[in-house]
């Protein structure tokens, strides 16, 4: 298991004096960490991706007891609602929903591929000012969950599944655009346009959801813990057995 602890930065944003649980179940990465007054003050993160279930509830506790806090003292919890793995989504959403519930906290839901793209941009701070950004989430095979961003993190083109071949994305293609994400890797060999550039390591953080969820809390941008949903993108399809039982 690779378990981080004892993550603090600093970004310096607007004024909020808000306690936040930072919480990012949709890929292979389990996250959650507290910030305040702009700074992650306790993080943990998983990155092996079969543990979700087990480690969401134990790392909530920690960050909470690390930062002396209970969950009574949050003024909101935000999670990285999809898209993104179907099962990983139901569990950090169900979750949510009991927490908030029980303790009467806000709920802030943040799209997952914005999370990506706010997590390059501070990774790196040399991109283009004409430049597009294209986070990319697996869906398997050949296709990846995306959606396009300019690099003032301004919504281009609205999240959409795609089937990657040599003639996607070639609206953007025209200036520089930065793939990543876990569903990119698997593109680098067919996307091969001068343009078309990747990088490496881009997955959610504590730091990128703290920027975003700020905002949401800012401007009074809460879900109805009750009704919302995650963002699937695409319907579950189960898959059947070939060697049926009964």
């Amino acid at each position: 298991m690779c378990v981080t602890k004892n993550l603090r930065t600093f970004v310096p944003l607007s004024n909020i004096m808000a306690k936040i649980l930072l919480i990012d179940t949709s890929t292979e990465v389990c996250l959650v960490a507290l910030s305040e007054n702009n700074q992650v003050i306790a993080s943990r993160i998983d990155t092996n991706g079969q543990n979700h279930s087990k480690l969401i509830g134990t790392f909530v506790q920690e960050v909470l007891q690390e930062a002396g806090f209970t969950a009574h003292q949050l003024d909101a919890v935000a999670l990285s609602a999809g898209p993104g793995s179907y099962t990983g989504l139901r569990i950090g959403t169900s979750f949510v929903k009991g927490l908030c519930f029980g303790a009467n906290i806000k709920v802030i839901t943040l799209p997952t591929l914005q999370v990506l793209a706010q997590e390059a941009l501070l990774q790196n701070t040399n991109i283009e000012s004409n430049a597009h950004l294209c986070p990319m989430i697996d869906a398997r095979r050949m296709e990846v969950y995306t959606a396009v961003y300019n690099s003032s993190l301004q919504e281009v083109t609205a999240a959409w599944p795609e089937i990657v071949s040599e003639t996607s994305f070639q609206t953007y293609l025209n200036q520089p655009t930065y793939f990543f994400g876990n569903g990119s890797d698997k593109c680098q060999s067919t996307l091969t346009h001068a343009n078309a550039h990747f990088m490496k390591g881009i997955q959610p953080s504590a730091k990128a959801m703290m920027l975003l969820a700020e905002q949401a809390f800012e401007h009074k941008q809460f879900a109805d813990t009750a009704y919302f949903e995650p963002f699937y993108l695409k319907e579950f399809m189960a898959t059947l057995p070939k060697n049926k039982i009964f």
